[in-house]
């Protein structure tokens, strides 16, 4: 797809993937909005010559604001690309009440993703989540997704990047003229890990992080492949990536589980 003077939207776009594939992307001529938490994502949007906005993934209402923003900036939207997400040290709650792994990295993408659903349909626009291998080693448990019971950060994580598969998945099912997909951006040496606990986020940071995982311009190209490319011809709909061809998934990547998560995913954000 050529993407010039297309309107693209990349949450989590300050800093690491997002960051990459907006580079990319601004210089194939699109038009690109990122969002961020801090002041680097005003320098990076300057640098790169793009609007930017800022959002905290915690707040339901700092989403709802957000669509409301996106809905009055832009006539169309072109690509939706939901890659904010995070690691957290324990369980936090956010002050929507929900466990922050879940909200920040699946419940607010789908609740921007479900509030721009009228414009992503006109648009007839392509969604794009940013899942991860760590989603194969991470169970689907309903009668837990607040992880009350029991949790292990590195484990909510993985579940979280399973939702944005089933997500994806979903979206493709659900919404008219809308292609979703959903890809694994390679283990990449980005700040994804700036909240988890001290190791973790030490190696993340670290030198010897730097030398062994990839750089985060591999994630980038592959966020900016999907943008570019043509649902149904250089990629499939409603599929998983690893790099250009369909990744392992995880038993629990089924229609009947991305269905139910839907479900039980708007109940969710409608409580708040």
């Amino acid at each position: 797809m050529d993407v010039r003077d297309k309107i693209i939207v990349i949450t989590g776009g300050s800093s690491g993937i997002g960051a990459a594939a907006a580079k990319i992307l601004r210089q194939r001529g699109a038009r690109v909005a990122i969002t961020g938490r801090s002041p680097e994502t005003t320098r990076i949007a300057n640098e790169l010559g793009c609007d930017h906005y800022f959002v905290d993934y915690a707040s339901f209402e700092d989403v709802r604001r957000f669509a409301d923003r996106l809905l009055q900036a832009y006539p169309r939207i072109d690509v939706l690309a939901n890659n904010a997400g995070s690691i957290f040290r324990g369980r936090q709650v956010t002050k929507d009440g929900h466990e922050m792994t879940l909200q920040v990295n699946h419940l607010s993408g789908f609740l921007l993703t479900s509030l721009l659903r009228e414009r992503l349909e006109v648009s007839r626009a392509v969604v794009i989540n940013t899942a991860s291998q760590a989603h194969l080693s991470a169970p689907l448990n309903f009668d837990d997704l607040e992880s009350e019971r029991r949790m292990a950060s590195l484990r909510a994580y993985g579940t979280s990047k399973l939702m944005n598969i089933l997500h994806a998945m979903e979206i493709n099912r659900r919404f008219t003229g809308v292609n979703a997909v959903s890809f694994h951006p390679g283990a990449l040496a980005t700040g994804f890990a700036r909240n988890a606990s001290g190791p973790l986020r030490w190696f993340f940071g670290s030198a010897l992080g730097r030398l062994v995982l990839g750089p985060p311009t591999q994630g980038g190209e592959r966020l900016a492949w999907l943008a570019c490319g043509q649902p149904g011809v250089d990629w499939t709909p409603g599929e998983y990536y690893d790099g250009q061809r369909p990744g392992k998934k995880s038993a629990y990547v089924t229609a009947e589980n991305a269905r139910r998560l839907w479900e039980v995913s708007e109940q969710l954000i409608a409580e708040a």
